[in-house]
């Protein structure tokens, strides 16, 4: 006699916030998944401020997969943005393709909802399961390989003066990093719990910390790391460089020159348009590397109230909103933008317009316009209407990220 097939469907995972002591478990998980170090970090199994750790487990105990919420701010146009910054998402292989990370997810973003926050980025290793969940790709943290021999030769300007930092210094260094960062969009702060405790105000990171100064006030910043050797493949890594002047950016410019003889290679994080890409010969440069990260709204009200928005800027525009998995988003919306702030407010009328979750990110991070989401298929509007109206949401210019998480 033949069996009986089991066509019942799976149990859905409990998801809950992790233990203490279950977060060994959870770092093991995250190690298979990502091929870390066999010995976990002093932060991986400890509680940490500033983070919120999940787990999916099934109806024996059996721990599935986890994800983290990093409590992070964000700057957009002058003003800080909640965020729930997703890291650390696992799935144990013989639990994949049964629904545990989007569990995970819809659990997170509740959570994210009710602590208050706005908006969600993250760096995907699959696309395919966040767009699911409504996240979208809005952008890529690019690391650059220059010729040091390429950098431009520079005199040295007898305003400023040019220095090794100190931990003394990182204060400083902050609020220069909060300066550049206060007026682009999508940046976190590197500010809050998290922040404190990850980075020590007496350790600098890296090898080296070079500042530049005018009349003693910080100008511009560069945190390196040597690398080994000093032959052909010997590389400088600079991922924290900022300037305020033109002056400086040529200074620390300089000082990368210097570079050449042990160090043939330049790998460099460069914010698009700052004062170091006007200095710099980016076209000889080519992409070493490149993490994607992507965007969605936790609540919207939050993300557009809590941002700024571009002075010059001004309308009015309806819209629908589907959210499958935060349902306080969808429904009908109107969008007021108006002297450097914005309002959203539920309407009883008929928009024409509709957007899918994933556009609205798209829009918010300036990385798309509303005739590109008709062509994704993430905007649909009644004949006769311009889309074009809802590109008021995506008003200010695109985001970035320069932080990995």
């Amino acid at each position: 006699m033949r069996p009986t097939p089991n066509t019942s469907e799976p149990t859905a995972p409990h998801v809950r916030e992790l233990t203490l002591d279950e977060l060994p478990a959870a770092w093991a998980l995250g190690r298979n998944a990502f091929g870390s170090d066999p010995t976990p970090s002093p932060h991986a199994t400890t509680a940490l401020p500033g983070m919120t750790r999940y787990g999916a487990f099934d109806p024996t105990g059996q721990l599935l997969g986890k994800a983290v919420d990093l409590h992070h701010e964000q700057w957009w146009s002058g003003r800080t943005v909640t965020a729930a910054d997703v890291g650390g998402v696992a799935v144990a292989p013989e639990a994949r393709g049964r629904g545990v990370a989007r569990a995970l997810l819809t659990r997170l973003l509740r959570g994210a909802h009710d602590r208050g926050a706005a908006v969600s980025a993250l760096f995907p290793t699959t696309s395919a399961p966040y767009r699911a969940c409504g996240w979208e790709v809005t952008g890529a943290l690019r690391t650059l390989s220059l010729p040091t021999a390429a950098l431009p030769p520079h005199r040295r300007a007898p305003h400023l003066a040019v220095r090794p930092g100190t931990p003394a210094d990182l204060p400083a260094v902050a609020d220069l990093y909060q300066h550049v960062a206060r007026h682009r969009r999508g940046m976190l702060t590197r500010r809050g719990p998290l922040f404190d405790h990850l980075e020590p105000a007496d350790t600098l990171p890296g090898d080296g910390l070079t500042l530049v100064e005018h009349d003693g006030r910080l100008v511009g910043y560069a945190h390196w790391t040597r690398g080994r050797g000093y032959g052909p493949d010997a590389a400088l890594t600079v991922d924290d460089i900022h300037a305020t002047t033109a002056d400086a950016a040529r200074e620390l410019a300089g000082v990368l020159a210097s570079w050449r003889s042990v160090t043939p290679t330049l790998r460099i994080t460069l914010l698009d348009g700052d004062a170091l890409t006007t200095v710099l010969p980016v076209e000889a440069a080519r992409e070493h590397h490149r993490d994607t990260w992507m965007h969605r709204p936790v609540d919207v009200t939050r993300a557009v109230t809590q941002r700024g928005w571009p002075t010059h800027t001004h309308g009015t525009v309806e819209f629908t909103l589907d959210d499958p998995l935060a349902d306080w988003n969808t429904g009908a919306w109107r969008l007021h933008v108006a002297d450097g702030a914005a309002e959203l407010h539920p309407t009883t009328t008929e928009p024409d317009l509709h957007l899918n979750v994933r556009g609205f990110a798209l829009l918010y991070a300036g990385a798309a316009t509303a005739e590109t989401l008709t062509h994704a298929g993430l905007l649909t509007h009644t004949p006769g209407t311009d889309p074009r109206a809802l590109d008021l949401l995506a008003a200010g210019g695109p985001a970035h990220l320069h932080d990995y998480f």
